[in-house]
């Protein structure tokens, strides 16, 4: 092994990692986010103008949340502070505010107040700032994981711009391994690195999108594979595979990725799409969410989309969340996978969705009464009421129909429940049409 690359490995490790020295070192290095940071886009023209306005960058970890503030900081002159929401308090921003005021009355320079995991202040905290943001003396950058418009005070909001960052693309982590090797100042540039074709493209599809996470398997690789013979280090799939352990699934129970990952999963099976279904209960359940919370909305999903189309579709969600609350994980992906493939291979009705909701907006505006035939006639002096005059009961009559009033006179003629021409739906709103066809022939 030559000495030189002994020693270069040993700087390495005493060194920051990896992700942390690649972090770029001005705007043109950022790869991805490409909606804000193209050409024409708002962040490109802010950095043009060397007007950086106060902004939550919200998006999943790697994105470059916290790289974008403090290169803003730099296009910007500003001077840079940070905290991080989880250990800073009021008194901390306090003591930010009174450095950005001698600062700017002293020296004439603008001060950047970068907060990690914004959305972990308390309201007292986020208020604490608002006059602040508000008269121009410090301009907030808050990065967050979290949705903002769930977790940050509305008055806080109104005042800052939000940007959404998106998970990078395999080719933008691609890119960024491939600098990191050559980078012989802060990369591995460096040591004598053969990474494999299909280590690389396993480190940038299993990361997730997650630039560090992708950079700092890398460097793990490197660092604990023997030099070979050749004098190289080789970094096979194999070594890739273990050093990146399991892929990152991007999930959050308590947050906004709860809801879109359900979101979609509901709508995957609404749209008939069985694989897609399947891909969000995977997701769903490799990040631990509850399986009783997926059965229970297949059960809704049996009514409000399969409905009356394939009435077997709600027996079938009934038993797998039976199935689920009795047998567990792991098994019970079993029975989980069996409805959703059922009920999104299932013809499709909303007809009943729709019926209830219309029909509950119409109990909300309008007073109804009960029809004086249609009232309970069992009890003493019901008669003497006209209760139960003039009903007829169904059953004495052929096919067991004769129509009659049922709606109040409030509602009458008003109709909820329109039938698909799908599935059994089908069947029985041909039934339906024989049936009033049969009482008009006699």
């Amino acid at each position: 092994m030559d000495i030189f690359d002994v020693m270069n490995r040993q700087k390495i490790k005493e060194e920051a990692p990896l992700a942390d020295r690649m972090r770029p070192a001005n705007v043109d290095e950022v790869v991805g986010q490409t909606h804000i940071l193209g050409r024409g886009r708002f962040l490109q023209r802010c950095i043009a103008a060397r007007r950086i306005p106060s902004i939550i960058f919200y998006g999943p970890p790697g994105s470059g949340k916290t790289t974008l503030a403090r290169l803003l900081a730099e296009v910007s002159d500003s001077n840079f502070f940070q905290l991080s929401a989880v250990m800073a308090g009021v008194k901390d921003i306090r003591q930010v505010v009174e450095e950005a005021d001698h600062l700017r009355k002293h020296a004439g320079k603008k001060s950047m107040l970068f907060i990690d995991e914004i959305h972990r202040f308390s309201k007292n905290q986020q208020d604490a700032l608002l006059p602040h943001v508000e008269k121009g003396l410090l301009i907030l950058i808050g990065a967050t994981t979290e949705n903002p418009y769930f977790e940050v005070n509305s008055a806080l909001l109104s005042r800052i711009t939000v940007l959404k960052l998106e998970s990078l693309e395999t080719d933008d982590i691609r890119k960024l391994l491939l600098s990191s090797l050559t980078d012989q100042e802060r990369g591995l540039g460096k040591i004598n690195v053969k990474l494999d074709d299909d280590a690389m493209r396993f480190l940038a599809d299993t990361c997730g999108g997650d630039a560090r996470k992708a950079l700092n398997a890398l460097e793990i690789a490197v660092l604990s594979t023997p030099t070979q013979e050749d004098g190289a280090i080789h970094v096979t799939l194999e070594d890739a595979k273990e050093s990146i352990q399991k892929r990152a699934v991007r999930y959050d129970k308590d947050g906004d990725q709860h809801y879109d990952v359900i979101s979609a999963f509901i709508k995957s099976i609404r749209g008939s799409d069985p694989d897609a279904a399947l891909h969000y209960m995977a997701k769903m359940i490799a990040a631990g969410e509850d399986p009783e919370f997926i059965a229970r909305r297949i059960i809704i999903s049996a009514s409000e989309d399969i409905g009356n189309a394939d009435p077997y579709g709600m027996s079938v969600a009934m038993a797998a969340h039976y199935a689920v609350k009795n047998i567990g994980l792991p098994e019970a992906t079993l029975p989980l996978a069996q409805a959703v493939t059922y009920l999104a291979t299932a013809p499709k009705s909303n007809a009943a969705y729709l019926a209830v909701n219309k029909s509950q907006a119409d109990v909300e505006k309008v007073t109804t009464y009960v029809p004086d035939h249609l009232k309970d006639s069992h009890y003493k002096g019901a008669a003497k009421l006209g209760h139960g005059k003039g009903y007829k009961y169904s059953h004495d009559y052929p096919n067991h129909y004769v129509p009659q009033q049922f709606m109040p006179d409030q509602l009458v003629g008003q109709v909820y429940y329109h039938m698909t021409e799908l599935g059994a739906e089908k069947k029985r709103k041909v039934y339906m049409e024989w049936l009033k066809e049969q009482t008009k022939k006699e």
